[in-house]
This record gives C-alpha cells, structure tokens and sequence, in this order.
C-alpha cells in the first residue's frame, strides 16, 4: 500500500481552515439563538440580554444569583446589569432579596412567573428537536470539543468557568444525595451540585 505523505504546510493550512470553519459555525449559531429570543421576547418587551438573564439565574446556584456574578456570566457592565435586573423585577420575573448572611449583597431569584415564562421559551426543547438527526456519539464527540474549546478562550481571557458545581474540583461526594463544597464547607443536595457555580474551580490535570 503507498504511504501518503502530507507536508507540514498542507496540514497547517487544513487545521485552519478547519477552525475557521468551525468559529464561522458557532457565531451562525450565536445568531440564530440571539434571534430567536428576540422575536419570543418581543412580545413581553424583553432583549436577548432578558432572556439570558432569567436562563442563568435558573441554574445559577446560591453562591452564583447576584448582579456581580450575572455580569462576569454575561459579560456585561454594571449599568447594564442593574437597568436588566430593575426591568425583570418591574415585569415580577426576578425578585430581589438581601442576603441572609450579608445584608449589603443582593441575591437574585426567579419568581414562579419568571420560571413558567421559561418553560413557555423552551429553548433547550427546540435545541434537542435540532439535534434529533445526530447521534449520541456525535453529539458526545461536539460536546468535548466545545468544552475545551470554551475551556481554553476562558483560561486565555481570565474569565470565571461558571461550571457544574459537581465538576468542580471542590466538590466531595458524602452519600448518595449529599456532597460538600470545600471552598464553603457547607453541605449541598445533589440539586445544587447540577447547578453552575460562580466559585468552580475545574480538575486539577
């Protein structure tokens, strides 16, 4: 059988067309969802910028809901921040609490009117219907892709992973139903350890 040989110019050449391929693929898709929730939040007088807000507070968790860590999510000024959270809380989407502990920190929180809206949106139910055609395997394969890929633009920039609090390299399993934050020392149900967590800190290695 003849052995190809590729040169190192050839392939380089291939690696970038491949990602620009695959950034020109994800800014599409940014678009395509940046659309569509300003046209399911046109009719309420809401911004993609809303939307977003009310999808990350549902699973932000309780080191996670306030405007500070809203804006490093989103990546958004404190003015924008405010002037999004007074507008949610105006429309009784989002309430505002002092916290328990600190009465100079705000913690966020989607009212029931906030949490039935999303359900309504059911953007992660137009999302799978998308995905129907692939399989699971492709799916996995993307999915590490992306993750790395959002891994290392992170580290890169300095921004906060915001990951899974059960990925985090904090996180220590007491039972079947009961994990411990190693940062906080507080316990957590295994609800909370599905949520995102301003303070993940990923895998060492």
């Amino acid at each position: 059988m003849p052995i190809v040989k590729v040169r190192l110019g050839d392939y380089d050449a291939r690696m970038k067309t491949r990602s620009v391929a695959l950034f020109d693929l994800v800014e599409r898709l940014g678009n395509l969802i940046r659309a569509s929730l300003r046209a399911a939040g046109s009719a309420h007088g809401l911004q993609p910028v809303h939307i977003q807000a009310l999808m990350y507070l549902a699973e932000a968790n309780r080191y996670s809901n306030t405007p500070q860590a809203l804006g490093e999510y989103l990546g958004l000024t404190k003015g924008t921040v405010s002037q999004s959270v007074l507008l949610l809380a105006r429309k009784k989407l989002v309430a505002r609490q002092a916290d328990a502990h600190d009465g100079r920190v705000v913690r966020l929180f989607l009212t029931d009117s906030g949490a039935a809206f999303l359900r309504q949106l059911n953007v992660a139910g137009t999302w799978r219907d998308a995905l129907q055609a692939a399989s699971p395997a492709r799916i996995n394969s993307a999915a590490v892709v992306l993750r790395q890929l959002l891994g290392k633009l992170q580290q890169q920039s300095g921004k906060r992973t915001f990951g899974v609090c059960a990925t985090c390299q904090h996180n220590q399993r007491l039972g079947p139903r009961t994990y411990l934050c190693g940062l906080t020392r507080e316990r957590l149900s295994s609800p909370e350890a599905r949520k995102i967590c301003r303070e993940h800190a990923p895998p060492a290695g």
